[in-house]
């Protein structure tokens, strides 16, 4: 993994070796989070864009194929780096079936975590580089189009979407109502309507409200630019 996208989930009930992985990871470069249940991991793995998540089949209170199923289900396009004691044929073919990018039998070699890790991380990078387009923290999945802000999913109606895409796509350049109405809606402009203003602010709400920092402004007299700060 390259750049700033280095930040993996690792699930683990085992604290001992939760502290470890974290140790030995942080050390080798990488941003680690924890999560020591099946919830937690619901929970933290929806609400960033992680380049891997590691997790253990066997947690306390979901197993970690139910989390995957369910993660993927909700659009987490996260890497899974399965790591568990069941090692079978079986069970390894079940976890990759049920959502894992790939399998690493307990108790493993440190060296060759890595080496998995770099390689999942190395594809995650080339599939976000074809389908995902990023300003800041906000992500636009044109796959699946649907787009979330650090990881949290923003619910966008067909429109509202392609009116996103088209301003993510125009990054830091101002866009007119004009521009907007023949590129969206496919229609030449009609002065007296206000349906730009009214998609704008429905899509502003739902990118900008309770951020840390806004990413659609308002360009007096012209029209709408998509940033991020700095």
């Amino acid at each position: 993994m390259t750049g700033g996208h280095r930040r993996i989930l690792v699930v683990e009930d085992d604290l001992e070796t939760a502290g470890q992985l974290a140790e030995e990871l942080t050390t080798s470069g990488y941003e680690v989070d924890l999560a020591a249940t099946g919830r937690e991991a619901l929970s933290r793995g929806s609400e960033r864009d992680y380049a891997v998540i590691t997790i253990d089949r066997m947690l306390p209170d979901i197993d970690g194929i139910t989390v995957m199923r369910q993660l993927r289900d909700d659009g987490i396009v996260s890497p899974f780096l399965i790591i568990s004691a069941l090692g079978e044929v079986d069970d390894r073919v079940r976890g990759l079936r049920a959502g894992g990018d790939d399998y690493l039998v307990k108790p493993f070699s440190f060296v060759e975590l890595l080496a998995r890790l770099e390689a999942l991380g190395r594809r995650s990078e080339t599939i976000a580089k074809e389908t995902i387009l990023r300003v800041g923290d906000l992500a636009v999945d044109l796959i699946s189009r649907s787009a979330s802000r650090r990881g949290k999913k923003i619910p966008l109606l067909p429109r509202e979407f392609q009116l996103l895409e088209y301003l993510v796509r125009n990054e830091g350049r101002v866009v007119s109502r004009a521009m907007l109405l023949q590129h969206v809606w496919d229609l030449h402009f009609d002065p007296s309507t206000n349906i730009i203003d009214v998609y704008v602010g429905r899509v502003r709400r739902k990118v900008d409200d309770s951020q840390a920092y806004p990413l659609i402004h308002t360009i007096r007299g012209i029209g709408y630019c998509l940033r991020a700060p700095g």
